[in-house]
């Protein structure tokens, strides 16, 4: 997770201080639906290494595959309701019943409450299988949990272990074969196998983030994204208790990872979040603790990421904790939400990738945008607005890259991840 507070900046728990964030929430414009299915009983707390490797996806899945980066070429424009589903923390107060299910209108981005899915505790943070078929969550609590959902009828197809505590992320392998997702509270790693039907199998990995020392203000690792190279070949792991990100081989064939090398960012700067260039040789690395920005050189042969000198987020003095950034389908801008300014700061990315240069900030229309999302065509970016209990949605010039808001923003309780299909 991260130290949302100020006074929580030594220990690892968000949940101390989600009664706080709630205590503003607004009532949730989401109508619910029928309950689904309980998840299945938590799987074993040990490594399988030796389990069965699942079926491969179709030709077709594989081509739609999520790699942690915007594809070069945006999507085609969509017509008529478009699919958006919302996390949420379901045990703090004024939060959720379960993923929240929407839709935006690809023209306007006004979002339409649908319903809610429930039977999945506190899905903060959720992801897609490259078929589209299954919908993954993390449940954020003490005893870790990754939870599938089959979107053709919201059925809860089971929940495993992630072998830590407090998962904050997860993705989707490239390939739709193993689900990848980090624990925050325990700073670790873990890989799960994704079966035909889009379930989980059993654990086959945890990596624990052993070394180097915490840095500055931190009692211990903190593993807070985890995501695989837009050429497919490594996989990433950003850890703000270690001020590292570690980079990874999966074996296809057993579901393990090994360790290839690590990049250090200077000491205290905290990072959360890293965004790859749809070139696919630089990426944009958020720093919490510092409110600093840093374009990192990546080489896909090594896996090798260097970073570069700290950036400005362009939010002055004043608290601020950025949390994620992203880029544009075409890689011509990139968008950082800033939690405390509460605003979006706006880059223009320069020299094919190599470069960001700050534009401007806007106000994100509420308070403490934990998350940010772009739309498949890039054309809306989605904020969500954890302290507010809403998502706003922007209209994204396409050539200028000016982000204008679409409306008011969408009241859905304690939001912290909006993902728009």
């Amino acid at each position: 997770m991260t130290n949302e507070a100020a006074g929580d900046r030594g220990g690892w728990s968000r949940r101390r201080v989600l009664g706080m964030l709630a205590a503003t929430a607004v009532p949730a414009s989401l109508v619910g639906c029928s309950d689904s299915e309980q998840a299945a009983g938590p799987a074993s707390s040990s490594p399988a290494r030796n389990a069965s490797t699942p079926t491969a996806p179709s030709q077709e899945a594989e081509a739609g595959a999520d790699t942690g980066a915007e594809s070069a070429s945006p999507s085609p424009a969509p017509t008529g309701p478009q699919p958006l589903f919302l996390g949420t923390y379901t045990s703090a107060e004024g939060g959720g019943t379960g993923i929240g299910v929407a839709t935006y209108d690809a023209r306007s981005g006004g979002i339409t409450g649908k319903g809610t899915i429930t039977g999945v505790g506190d899905p903060s943070y959720l992801a897609v299988h490259p078929d589209g078929r299954t919908l993954y969550a993390v449940n954020e609590r003490t005893e870790g949990g990754v939870t599938a959902v089959r979107l053709s009828d919201r059925k809860v197809l089971g929940t495993r272990s992630t072998g830590g505590e407090a998962p904050c992320h997860l993705s989707v392998h490239p390939s739709g074969r193993w689900l990848l997702s980090t624990n925050y509270g325990t700073g670790s790693v873990a890989v799960h196998p994704v079966e035909e039907s889009g379930a989980l199998g059993e654990r086959t990995d945890l990596v624990v983030h052993r070394s180097p020392a915490p840095g500055p203000g931190q009692e211990g690792p903190h593993a807070h994204q985890i995501v695989t190279s837009p050429d497919g070949g490594h996989v990433l792991a950003v850890d703000l208790g270690n001020d590292t990100v570690y980079t990874y081989r999966l074996d296809e064939s057993r579901g393990t990872l090994a360790e290839v090398s690590r990049a250090r960012t200077r000491s205290g700067a905290g990072p959360r979040q890293l965004t790859f260039h749809p070139g696919g040789r630089y990426a944009y690395l958020a720093n919490e603790t510092d409110n600093t920005v840093v374009v990192c050189a990546y080489d896909p042969g090594s896996g090798r990421l260097t970073p570069g000198d700290p950036q400005s987020t362009g939010t002055g003095s004043g608290t601020n904790y950025p949390a994620q950034l992203v880029v544009t389908p075409n890689g011509s801008y990139a968008y950082l939400a800033n939690r405390g300014h509460d605003s979006l700061t706006r880059y223009a990315v320069e020299a094919d990738g190599a470069r960001l240069k700050l534009l401007d900030t806007v106000p994100v229309g509420g308070d403490f945008p934990r998350q940010i999302a772009l739309s498949p065509d890039g054309s809306l970016l989605f904020a969500s607005l954890q302290r507010s209990s809403a998502v706003s949605v922007f209209r994204v010039d396409a050539e200028a890259g000016g982000l204008r808001l679409a409306g008011e923003p969408f009241a859905s309780p304690v939001a912290v991840c909006a993902l728009p299909l």
